[in-house]
């Protein structure tokens, strides 16, 4: 399958491949480049061989197939290299957390969907399969992909709310063989210990002596506080709505109750902004707006990754007041932590050794990969590289597939 930018009907033809029909208004093209490009979608499928006569199509199809058929029938294992599973992964969400629109539908996450297709094969050459799914249980979600997964070879895991998203993960993770990964959590975590391994450089500081506060415990936050964690941060709290996530609240979810018993070494409680006095690091996934006085209060030369979109936790004027790096979630700002820097390498490692899942070692490792492709250019406004960085895809393939490997989860 090739995922490319395509129309492949005439400006004449409706969704159903009929003339459109002069509904007396101009077409949404007409007005917004957005729906041009998007018209009839963003995909096709490709042929990877031809088909030109009748020996062609009895080796693609009928008898040749059944030859490969009935091999793989004997020795499961085969189908990794007489199909495209090992080189293919399924998108799939429930269409209710999608991007900043939230709660949308699966028809409504289709052009998101394809998005993340096209920029799986873009930047990673990893052919992947948008699949919205009708359904927001758990276990009818969980029993859909499962019945999928003999198709692909990973499953990316997209825009499905918290905390169903966290359930849903590890259930997959526990009934499959092939990587699933949660882009949402991981992807966001991965970039942003990148950003900050190269901020924490640039200040002369090991990670150790950092703390950092986290506004957001959904998907994104709890999975970037577990990758600090893990990657030696000094302290890291996390704030939700009701302030810092501590070992004192009564009112915790699970997946909360386990993130305070990691994180917080400091017992902080109280609102966000207290928790910012003398912090080291300020991460944004929540949406909101941090109060100038808050990024004021915060230690000399911290860092702020404010990441929400369109609109960040803390403007990028307000925070270059205070703060010695700035990062943002958008493009048209230095430093952008973009999940398009670590999921397609990501998976092109796992599938490159047809790994069984993906480890904190391979994460960790990825983090570090995209991290080195900086090098002596560091700068304050460049901590993290530019999706359109060449070197970028290749590094994080080449450490995820020796991660894989290191960690006996490798299977080629």
């Amino acid at each position: 399958m090739a995922a490319e930018i395509v129309n492949p009907r005439s400006d004449s033809e409706s969704l159903d491949g009929h003339p459109e029909q002069d509904s007396g208004a101009e077409p949404l093209d007409a007005f917004d480049p957005a729906f041009a490009l998007h018209r009839g979608g963003k995909m096709a499928v490709q042929a990877t061989v031809p088909i030109r006569d009748k020996d062609d199509l009895s080796l693609a199809y009928t008898p040749g197939v059944a030859k490969v058929c009935s091999a793989i029938a004997e020795q499961p294992d085969l189908v990794h290299d007489y199909t495209w599973k090992s080189s293919v992964v399924a998108v799939v969400t429930d269409g209710t957390a999608v991007l900043g629109l939230g709660d949308i539908g699966p028809e409504a996450s289709l052009p998101v969907m394809e998005g993340k297709a096209i920029l799986f094969k873009q930047f990673g050459g990893v052919d992947a399969v948008p699949i919205a799914l009708a359904c927001t249980d758990v276990d009818e979600i969980v029993e859909t992909v499962v019945r999928l997964a003999p198709s692909f070879g990973g499953v990316n895991l997209e825009d499905i709310s918290a905390p169903r998203c966290f359930e849903i993960e590890k259930r997959l993770q526990e009934r499959l063989d092939i990587p699933v990964f949660h882009d949402d959590q991981h992807g966001t975590a991965v970039v942003t210990l990148a950003a900050l391994r190269n901020a924490a450089r640039l200040s002369g500081r090991p990670l150790g002596d950092l703390r950092a506060v986290i506004s957001g415990a959904g998907a994104a936050g709890v999975a970037i506080a577990k990758m600090l964690v893990e990657a030696g941060i000094g302290d890291v709290a996390v704030a939700d709505r009701k302030g810092v996530v501590s070992r004192d609240r009564e009112d915790l979810t699970p997946i909360k109750a386990e993130l305070a018993s990691f994180t917080n070494k400091a017992g902080l409680t109280g609102s966000l902004e207290s928790a910012l006095a003398g912090a080291d690091v300020f991460i944004g996934v929540s949406g909101g707006t941090v109060a100038e006085s808050a990024v004021a209060s915060m230690a000399e030369g911290a860092f702020v990754f404010a990441m929400a979109n369109p609109d960040p936790e803390v403007r990028p004027e307000v925070a270059h007041k205070y703060a010695a790096v700035v990062a943002t979630g958008r493009s048209d700002f230095p430093n952008q932590i973009n999940n398009v820097l670590a999921f397609p390498g990501i998976f092109a490692g796992a599938l490159q050794v047809r790994a069984s899942r993906i480890t904190e070692g391979m994460k960790l490792a990825a983090a570090e990969a995209l991290a080195s492709v900086v090098g002596d250019d560091l700068a304050a406004d460049y901590v993290i590289p530019s999706p359109f960085d060449e070197r970028v895809a290749p590094a994080v393939t080449a450490a995820v597939a020796a991660a894989a490997r290191a960690e006996g989860v490798a299977r080629r």
